[in-house]
This record gives structure tokens, sequence and C-alpha cells, in this order.
């Protein structure tokens, strides 16, 4: 009797140890697609060369701290959902894009879209990510961007404001923070109450300007945070430092304007 239990025991504790296993393998995947831009290679097993091209490239990036996407589509931007499933399910959702008047391209830019509308799972293989229907040949192979800086693709959490110490308020839906997007050169993030999103540029020397900053227009009267004391710092910066993970927004050389943090997922 105590062998059969034994035996049981040790059944039991293999199979919670694979379906654990199983587990944190789907998450650590999803966590290898994420906050991350991917640079269209392949198109219905056709190469795409856009090593030559000025400007926008095809890319995207999924945002994990609101599960959206971002990208550009050859000429115009694009947005929507997205929801990443066990066994390397993706499916995405309300893709929609900009409507710009653009120059003829090599590329259709409807099949690039229709990418999105079609995939239901992926694969990753190095720098690779192949997004699939079923088990069919891949609708679109990307590869892994290296961020150009160490500030892009973050998500910075604002640790003190004109020198000082925030905490987040009790009732504040969330922290404040922001990110920069390097595929678009879009900046969006949230300041107390409302969302803020705007564009961003990087030079030498650590300089970045900030540019078109905008905001929701939801009212908070019980939310105690200044939200235009923060979106000043983003009207005023014009360069920046970074030691270790965190990140100084000054303008001049005067004192420090904001302090972030950066966040890990």
């Amino acid at each position: 009797m105590k062998f059969k239990l034994v035996i049981l025991t040790v059944l039991t504790l293999v199979l919670v140890s694979c379906n654990t296993t199983k587990k944190t393998s789907g998450q650590n995947a999803n966590a290898q697609i994420t906050n991350t831009t991917w640079e269209l290679v392949e198109l219905d097993g056709s190469k795409i060369d856009q090593t030559n091209i000025e400007g926008k490239k095809i890319q995207f990036t999924l945002n994990s701290t609101d599960q959206r996407v971002f990208g550009n589509s050859g000429c115009n931007n694009f947005n929507g959902s997205y929801n990443l499933e066990d066994g390397l399910r993706i499916k995405f959702s309300q893709i929609a894009s900009t409507r710009m008047a653009c120059p003829e391209n090599e590329i259709n830019e409807q099949e690039v879209l229709d990418v999105f509308n079609k995939t239901d799972n992926y694969t990753v293989n190095g720098n690779k990510l192949m997004l699939n229907i079923g088990k069919r040949a891949p609708l679109a192979v990307f590869k892994k961007v290296a961020p150009k800086d160490k500030i892009v693709e973050k998500y910075w959490k604002l640790k003190k404001l004109e020198g000082k110490e925030v905490t987040m308020a009790n009732n504040q839906e969330k922290e404040i923070f922001f990110m920069l997007k390097a595929n678009d050169n879009r900046l969006q993030g949230f300041a107390g109450c409302n969302s803020l999103s705007g564009s961003y540029k990087l030079e030498d020397a650590q300089r970045i300007s900030f540019s078109y900053v905008a905001t929701t227009m939801k009212s908070c009267p019980d939310v105690s945070v200044n939200e235009a004391e923060f979106l000043k710092v983003f009207e005023q910066a014009n360069n920046y430092s970074i030691n270790g993970d965190e990140l100084t927004l000054n303008v001049g050389r005067r004192a420090s304007l904001a302090v972030f943090e950066a966040v890990y997922f």
C-alpha cells in the first residue's frame, strides 16, 4: 500500500512539474516577442530587403503594458490590439491604419496588414519571429531590431519630479510612466489621470526633443496629481543621461527636470 502511495505521489509531482515547465516556457516565449521592434524580412515566401530604405521601415512592436500593437506597413502607421495565449498562440484585433497618400511602393501595404488579420500563432527561432496561420508556411518573417539607444523600448516609471520624490496616489489608476517606441519615434505613456502620446527625436551627445505631445481629456477630480507639471518635462527637456536603470531628463545644464526608473516585466 505504501509503495502504491509513493508511486502516486511521484507521478503527481512529475505532472505538476511538467505543467509548470510548460507554463513557464510559454511565458518566456511571450516575453521574448513583446517590447521589441520586429522588422519584416519575408512576406508570403518572398524575401524583403529593407537595408537601403530611408525613413520608416515595415516594422511592428507589441507593447506588453496595454496589449497594443504599433507599427508601419510601408507608408502608413497602424495600430491595434493583441492577445497572447498558451501554445504560442496570438490573435490581433481592431487593426487600423492611417490613410496617407503614398507613392507607389513595391510592397502592397494591404498584404502586410492582412498578415496581422490572419495570424493565429507564432514561432521564434533565434532573432527571427514567424507569424503563422495554422500549420502552413509562415505568412511573414521578421527579424529583431536592436534598439539604437538605451533609452528606447523601455518602460520608464517617474521617480522624481523637480527634485521631489513621487509616490503613487491611493486612487490613481496606474503609475506615471512613458515609453519611446523605436520603430516610429512615438512617445506614449500615462500622466497620472490621462494617457499621453507624441513624437520624439534623438540626436548625438544624448540630446532629445519632444513634439506634438497631447493627452486624453479625462476628468479625474479625486486624483491629486499635477499632470501639467509632469507634461512640462517633455516641453522643456533637451538632453538626458542614463546611469544603470535610472534616466534623467534635463534642460541645459540645470538640475534635472525629472528622474525615471526602468521597470522590467
